[in-house]
């Protein structure tokens, strides 16, 4: 850990409404934490007698020659006896009142403690960007452009004669912009070695460094006009038409809405002001993501199985682990909705985390239809000031829904009743980097514990992990409202990393939870519906009949007749572009990345288009050669396919069948999903092709026909989740049809039938699956068997990071309590130039080895490589 010499569990920080005090002393130090990679522990400042610091404030403070944000943790009688009183500097000012409660601030030191990560790192992800602010060294030309530097070298017929290439380079990096002004980092970017040549530079006077203050967030202030005074004579016809302008609209108006609407301008309102008839003042404009204008919504009546769903969730006092296992389209979105209400009514409010928030937007427009205006969206996607407004308007314990990504399990709602996790299984609830690389239902849970409030999972497809803490209750995993007592999954690691945390001088104090788990059950669709019929089309087959189109004989014919039915389908392709890579066919040269071990995608951008070749790791592009670059043949072929290809094949062969296509391309721009959805449901096309993007959230009553192009893609993976990922995929998309009052059809196109991961989907039989996927995952001690961490290591420097994988691996070998599997290099070992290896620790949990102290683990690492150390894995390729 990073604090070698504090224990920080007896601190309590201060509730945002307390204040601090100690008899009759005042306290005039503080101890906080500064957002400065590096640095360890708690650093001591004075605070002004203007200032009311309490614990838990945001603070800018002086850091050697910056300004920094930091975190108030305790404030001090007395500074330490070692510290001369003379070096201590005092806090600049308060970003924002703290807002840390005692369990909230337990969470954050357990993500520290059992992510490894230094505490100030997890507080940056909990914050809204912009609160921490950072100070930037800037340089500029002197009394503007050219102007001033020394006399001799500017009276000089060639100045720039005097100076080095580097400095020269800089000078004139500095002359083309406009301000003359340019960060330091920014200027490092751009010429080798800038920092001799702005020494150079500021040695002759040429240019100055200065510091810039941090750029924090800050509300959004915007003037407003009310009307105080009756409309008088005095007035004339102009100054009578604005104030009946204003009068009309309730007597407040937006200034600039009001001088557009009356087409005037700011000196009449300042007349006005003047004599009286309004006021003109700045008020807050709170920057929140708006959603489409929605009718209202009600409670929908509930089947037998959702309302002994709901009734075993309404009933849950204080802390609690449910399960709700629903098949897709079985309505567990009306349980969360259902169970929120009455919440909402007695003042608590309720976190519902969803996989990506671009790609629900149904979910979202059906919690503002039953809520409105007490939803709140909060997501990476917002813009800094619409986080930050969103993440103030929690801290008002108003009640509320708040919906997020994962990021949003740290929202700061001060009364929490339940925590929801939509789609549990999937994989983006997992951060891989930067740290922490914490999983949003592991830390869901730990919060639902600390809030003492319920933590509802719902997915169709559970993760093995969710599904074996089911089984452990003794259940058998089909029981509908079963309960018992058992322990985490997590709680022998967490008990192991609290052991650890304290050597380091933190003390999380993680018990062993006992957990009330509830597994529900949703059987049976809605109304009844049952599940799409789902056919496994062998490809081989019909490769020897002859058929080498993309398209089986059998999806041809749906295909044809959702045109004649004037029905919609979804297509499903696992991978976006045109096509997977690009070779030669005279000698089989593939075109590859120069940045990364991958082989180029072809991508089609519109016709008559260059022909552009990009890189999926690093977004490298290129044109399409045309020649070999190795034999200089003409003969280059493109193989694979992408949804580019898949959805030019459909225009080629079904000229007539309207096209949407929906992956990472099309989606770029904000509101795109919505949009591009929206018009689906309007029926302006026939065919949504997409990747799996499809799987997440998407409820189309009117789609008849899910069609699977290439089932192979997700089963072919080196990675021990792979199987479980492509039945979670295939099942989720296969869900999608058939869910309004025309039965669904599922094709699904493979060339390994035989799998059991297609057998299982074929069956829609989660059970089987489990079970056989759970006896090899045993067998192997992989998760939820066994517990993985996995070290990962780039550099630059091909040699330096294979050798230094070497020297863990040895180093960590000498520990017989778990089994080291490496070092090895990644799957795909190069990317944007950075080489990577790995190391796996695997080991049983409730062997409670000793692990690593990864203090002394960094330290084997030279500054060229960067060492990631990822709790619990979920991607190990």
């Amino acid at each position: 850990m990073y604090i070698n010499d504090v224990n920080l569990s007896p601190l309590v920080v201060g509730e945002p409404s307390e204040s601090y005090q100690s008899g009759a002393t005042l306290n005039r130090w503080v101890e906080v934490l500064v957002d400065c990679p590096g640095s360890t522990g708690l650093f001591t400042y004075r605070f002004p007698a203007q200032l009311e610091i309490k614990p838990g404030d945001i603070l800018s403070v002086p850091f050697g020659a910056q300004q920094l944000g930091a975190i108030a943790i305790r404030l001090l009688a007395q500074p330490n006896v070692d510290l001369p009183p003379e070096k201590i500097r005092e806090v600049e000012d308060i970003v924002s009142v703290g807002f840390f409660p005692s369990a909230y601030w337990e969470l954050l030191n357990r993500v520290a403690a059992y992510y490894y990560t230094p505490l100030i790192q997890v507080i940056r992800v909990a914050l809204p960007p912009g609160l921490l602010g950072r100070s930037q060294r800037r340089i500029r030309l002197v009394g503007g452009r050219g102007a001033g530097g020394s006399g001799y070298l500017l009276g000089s017929a060639d100045p720039l004669a005097f100076l080095t290439p580097t400095a020269r380079q800089v000078w004139e990096l500095l002359q083309g912009q406009p301000a003359g002004d340019y960060s330091f980092v920014y200027l490092q970017q751009k010429v080798k070695s800038a920092y001799r040549g702005i020494r150079e530079l500021l040695r002759f006077g040429l240019v100055e460094s200065y510091l810039e203050p941090p750029r924090l967030t800050r509300p959004k202030l915007q003037k407003a006009v009310t009307l105080t005074g009756t409309i008088d004579e005095d007035l004339t016809t102009r100054q009578r038409e604005i104030l009946e302008v204003l009068r009309r609209h309730g007597g407040e108006l937006w200034q600039n809405e009001l001088l557009q609407t009356c087409n005037a301008s700011s000196s009449i309102l300042k007349t006005l002001a003047q004599k009286g008839y309004i006021v003109v003042e700045e008020r807050e404009v709170l920057r929140t993501e708006q959603g489409p204008a929605l009718v209202g919504d009600g409670a929908k009546s509930l089947t037998t199985d959702q309302a002994s769903a709901l009734a075993t969730i309404q009933t849950l006092d204080g802390f609690a682990h449910v399960l709700l296992h629903g098949v897709t389209g079985s309505g567990k979105t009306e349980v969360y909705l259902q169970a929120i209400a009455p919440l909402l009514n007695q003042g608590k409010s309720a976190l519902v985390l969803v996989p990506e928030i671009g790609l629900t937007p149904q979910l979202t427009d059906r919690f503002r239809a039953r809520f409105g205006n007490k939803v709140s969206v909060y997501h990476s996607a917002l813009s800094d000031g619409e986080r930050y407004d969103t993440w103030r308007q929690m801290l008002t314990g108003e009640p509320q829904v708040v919906i997020g990504t994962r990021s949003a399990v740290f929202a700061p709602l001060p009364n929490l009743g339940l925590i929801i996790l939509d789609e549990e299984h999937d994989s983006s609830f997992k951060q891989d980097s930067p740290i922490p690389t914490y999983h949003a239902r592991t830390v869901a849970q730990w919060r639902a514990e600390l809030e003492n409030c319920p933590l509802v999972l719902g997915s169709a497809t559970p993760s093995l992990e969710s599904w074996v803490s089911v089984r452990r209750q003794g259940a058998g995993g089909r029981g509908q409202g079963a309960e018992a007592e058992f322990i985490t999954p997590n709680s022998s690691l967490l008990t192991l990393n609290s052991s650890l945390s304290t050597q380091h001088g933190l003390n999380p104090s993680y018990p062993l939870t006992a957990l009330s788990t509830h597994y529900l059950s949703l059987p049976e669709r809605i109304n009844s519906r049952p599940l799409p019929p789902v056919e496994i089309v062998d490809m081989r087959q019909e490769l020897q009949q002859g058929n080498r189109s993309i398209f089986s004989r059998s999806l041809q014919t749906a295909l044809q007749e959702l045109q004649e039915r004037k029905q919609q389908g979804i297509l499903f392709i696992h991978r976006r572009g045109h096509s997977t890579f690009v070779s030669c066919r005279s000698c089989g040269y593939v075109l590859e990345c120069p940045h990364c071990d991958v082989s180029l995608a072809y991508h089609h951008t519109e016709e008559k288009a260059p022909e552009l070749l990009r890189c999926h790791y690093c977004n490298y592009a290129r044109s399409h050669p045309k020649f070999c670059p190795d034999c200089s043949s003409p003969y280059l072929k493109f193989f694979g396919s992408g949804t580019q290809r898949v959805t030019q094949e459909l225009a080629r062969q079904f000229p007539e069948l309207r096209l949407i296509r929906f992956d990472s391309d099309t989606t770029r721009n904000k509101g795109s999903h919505r949009t591009l959805l929206t018009q689906f449901a309007n029926g302006e096309a026939d065919l949504l092709v997409g990747t799996q993007m499809l799987t997440k959230g998407l409820d189309l009553p009117q789609v008849t026909l899910v069609g699977v192009v290439a089932a192979d893609g997700l089963l072919n993976l080196s990675d021990y989740r792979a199987s479980e990922r492509a039945f979670q995929t295939l099942t989720q998309v296969a869900g999608r049809a058939g869910r309004g009052e025309d039965p669904g059809r599922v094709i699904v196109q493979t060339y390994t039938t035989e799998h059991q991961v297609i057998a299982a989907v074929r069956s829609h039989d989660y059970q089987s699956f489990s079970e056989a996927e759970l006896e090899q995952r045993q067998a192997l001690n992989y998760p939820p068997y066994g517990r993985l961490i996995l070290l990962r290591l780039s550099s630059l420097d091909p040699i330096q990071v294979q050798n230094t994988a070497q020297i863990i691996a040895t180093a960590l070998s000498t520990e017989e309590e778990f089994e080291i599997l490496g070092p090895a290099p990644a799957s795909i070992l190069r990317v944007a130039n950075r080489y990577r290896w790995q190391i796996l620790i695997k080991f049983a949990p409730d062997a409670l080895p000793q692990l690593p102290d990864w203090e002394e683990v960094r330290s084997l690492c030279p500054s060229s490589v960067s060492l990631t150390i990822d709790v619990d894995p979920m991607n190990i390729m």
